[in-house]
């Protein structure tokens, strides 16, 4: 071998080995809150703690639900948001603007640059050339912490927008009024009331007490109407604010201070429910860089509850940013419960059980029991004190349900997994409730249930007739396990015949859901493949909620063994998922057909699973600011990715996960009482993408599936990859149906 070749190939040896031996990236440093922000994720891209009320984010000109959007300028940084929703956003509250001179007095939106995001942290630089100023943010719980470096300048300024909510159109938040307090050159309060934006238009108050760092050179108040700005100088109490009758009637404080010697200013805002005193106390003593630890150390915690290997660096940067995303919401509001007097942890923010019950509970089910306990007891409280499970709850009040009562999915779920640490009495008690009773308000809780107890179906002559016949029928099964997991066998029996409701609208000639009129006719001139909604109807008018015939037709995770059964046996089953993936009517970015990649496992084809599942990955998801390929919906399609990239996923309220094929060549989840689940997949590659053969624990798995049980008392999951389709688990599908009629 020449001299110079057998170099090159020495050095090209010591270089790849060096390079294997460094360490990769931590969590916190792969997990990217920018990922997301843009492209319909409307993901929050500010600084929060897991699953804080406080979200600390920049609000900008062109802002979605999330209040970001990456084109706009910024028009401050407010405490509140919610992440990842559609329709119309929520809160916003409590608007911080840092501005030079007149600038603060003016149309405060300003052009930013060199921002950076990490979690528990955002900077930016904001302001025009000669007048920017570095902003840099964290937060607690219930708490935000700004640090503003300005420029040298004898009026340096802050703005707070107390009247300040989600700058949407027709369809976001508004405040009824209510007062700001500049105490002294260092302090201030405020209480507003706000209504409006997604869910009920129920009012709601926020309480808030600021401090700055050192004492403004001038203060005071200001109020806005018409075109008009007015400053009050000094301490005392101004009110106003009632944006529902214009939105520019605000109402703020402002601070000035003298930065020629000292450029850095430090603004800490507690914020509460319950008044301005608990405001005070949330705020703390903590420092802004004693803050920003603080969080950075309970995300270092939160994201290192699953640690993986391998992988290329974009699936690493993807994974950690999805289950980042997955633990913001809902927010942790014990302790500021204003609605009722309960001991009980308390939870609001419950956007979309109806997605989340899928995803997200069962994945915290396994790395944040705790946090699962406490939602679960959250949710049970709220039933004991409204008389109902709510399916979306937003700011003390019931949001609106899309489809079914899928908060008995996310209680069903924890009870046959055996979570425990609830009351799981109270809990069949609530799921009960939802089955049996008719609702005097099925739009925002329980269940229309006349035509679907006497018919069998819901008719033509209720909305999403069709849709919600799927997701009853489906909570119904959920409300089945959970009765056989607790003994109650009537129960069970009785839920579990409800349960095959979904056959009643199965046309088995069309292959599909054919929504009928309750004499039994089916819709006429009826297409599987359209879309609602159309402009035929209102939006929630139509036989489907947001989706197909063809993409609800999947939605039957409790009875694939039905639904292979109706389209006539395995083969003609993996052949109608064919084309229902290859004629591309499966929609990712709407969640009732994510679980149809995993359908394939019922009949014997984990290779196709295979395929499906890495084709979605690589198309779907990316690390950039669009890198979603819809609405996150509260961490839902962030958390199918991260079951899917460690070759795992949940079939919400069943005992069970199937087994796909993981990106990473290791991936560790960390349990409770220190135990741990491990799945290795040493050749795990882009190439390498079906199982050859499985061991769990040493002994050989001939199933693409793993019960609960298996993987909560830990163990390890070993997977041996290839580049083509093996004859590992054709025999042995999951149970098709777990609780029989």
């Amino acid at each position: 071998m020449p001299r110079d070749l057998a170099n090159a190939i020495s050095m090209f040896v010591a270089l790849a080995a060096s390079t294997s031996a460094q360490p990769q990236s931590s969590a916190l440093e792969l997990a990217n809150p920018l990922f997301g922000v843009d492209g319909g994720g409307n993901t929050v891209p500010g600084a929060a703690v897991p699953f804080g009320f406080v979200s600390l984010s920049p609000d900008t000109t062109d802002g979605s639900t999330s209040g970001y959007g990456s084109n706009g300028l910024i028009i401050g940084f407010s405490a509140t948001h919610v992440s990842g929703t559609g329709g119309a956003g929520k809160y916003g509250n409590f608007r911080v603007t840092p501005a030079i001179g007149d600038e603060a007095w003016g149309n405060r939106a300003f052009p930013k640059s060199r921002e950076e995001a990490r979690p528990g942290y955002y900077a930016a630089t904001i302001g025009r050339p000669g007048k920017e100023i570095r902003a840099e943010l964290t937060a607690s719980r219930l708490a935000a912490f700004e640090r503003f470096a300005f420029p040298a300048a004898s009026d340096a300024r802050i703005i707070l927008d107390a009247s300040a909510t989600i700058p949407l159109g027709g369809g976001g938040p508004r405040c009824d009024g209510g007062s700001v307090t500049a105490i002294d050159s260092r302090h201030v309060a405020s209480s507003m009331t706000c209504e409006g934006g997604w869910g009920k238009q129920a009012p709601y108050t926020l309480h808030l007490y600021a401090e700055f760092d050192r004492p403004a050179v001038e203060f005071g108040r200001w109020t806005s109407k018409r075109g008009s700005f007015a400053r009050v100088p000094g301490p005392g109490t101004s009110a106003g604010g009632d944006t529902r009758k214009g939105l520019d009637n605000g109402l703020g404080a402002y601070a000035t201070f003298d930065t020629r010697q000292n450029r850095t200013v430090r603004m800490r805002v507690g914020v509460s429910f319950v008044s301005v005193e608990q405001a005070r106390r949330n705020l703390g003593s903590a420092s802004f860089d004693e803050a920003r630890a603080q969080a950075e150390k309970l995300w270092a915690d939160a994201l290192g509850t699953v640690e993986v290997e391998g992988g290329t660096g974009e699936q690493r940067r993807i994974f950690y940013s999805a289950l980042y995303r997955g633990q913001l919401m809902p927010h942790d509001l014990s302790g500021e419960n204003v609605w009722w007097r309960s001991d009980e942890p308390h939870y609001e923010d419950f956007f979309t059980i109806w997605d989340t019950f899928r995803t997200v509970n069962p994945l915290l089910t396994l790395i944040q029991p705790q946090r699962e306990r406490d939602m679960v007891r959250s949710l049970l409280d709220t039933y004991r004190h409204t008389g109902w499970l709510p399916d979306a709850r937003i700011a003390g009040a019931t949001g609106p349900s899309q489809g079914g009562s899928n908060g008995d999915v996310l209680i069903a779920d924890a009870i046959v997994k055996g979570l425990g640490g609830f009351d799981e009495k109270l809990a069949l008690e609530a799921l009960l409730k939802d089955g049996d009773v008719q609702s005097d308000d099925p739009m925002n809780h329980g269940r229309e249930l006349k035509d679907y107890l006497s018919l069998g179906y819901m008719s033509l002559s209720q909305t999403r007739s069709a849709s919600r016949t799927l997701e009853y029928a489906f909570d119904d099964y959920a409300i089945a396990s959970a009765a056989a997991k607790l003994g109650r066998r009537d129960i069970a029996k009785r839920y579990a015949a409800r349960s095959r409701a979904w056959t009643n609208l199965w046309d088995p000639k069309l292959h599909c859901i054919h929504p009928r009129y309750a004499d039994g006719r089916w819709l006429e001139n009826f297409d599987c493949g359209h879309e609602y909604p159309d402009q035929t109807a209102e939006w929630w008018d139509h036989p489907f909620y947001e989706g197909s015939s063809r993409q609800y037709s999947t939605f039957v995770p409790h009875n694939v063994g039905g639904l292979m059964q109706q389209l006539g046996g395995k083969e003609r089953f993996v052949g109608w998922l064919d084309s229902f993936f290859d004629e591309r009517a499966y929609n990712h970015g709407n969640e009732p057909d994510i679980l149809a990649p995993w359908f394939y496992i019922h009949a014997g084809r984990p290779d196709r699973t295979a395929e499906r599942v890495r084709s979605i990955m690589a198309e779907d998801y990316h690390d950039r600011r669009d890198g979603l390929p819809g609405n996150d919906d509260a961490g839902t399609l962030s958390a199918w990715y991260v079951w899917a990239a460690i070759g795992l996923f949940p079939n919400a309220g069943q005992p069970f996960y199937y087994i796909g094929s993981p990106v990473f060549s290791r991936s560790m989840i960390h349990l409770e009482h220190g135990r741990s689940f491990v799945i290795e997949a040493p050749e795990a590659s882009a190439a390498d993408l079906y199982v050859q053969s499985a061991e769990l624990n040493g002994n050989p798995l001939d199933r693409a599936w793993l019960t609960h049980e298996e993987v909560a008392k830990g163990g390890k999951l070993v997977l041996h990859m290839g580049p083509h389709p093996s004859g590992w688990a054709t025999n042995s599908p999951p149970p098709l149906q777990l609780v029989k009629p």
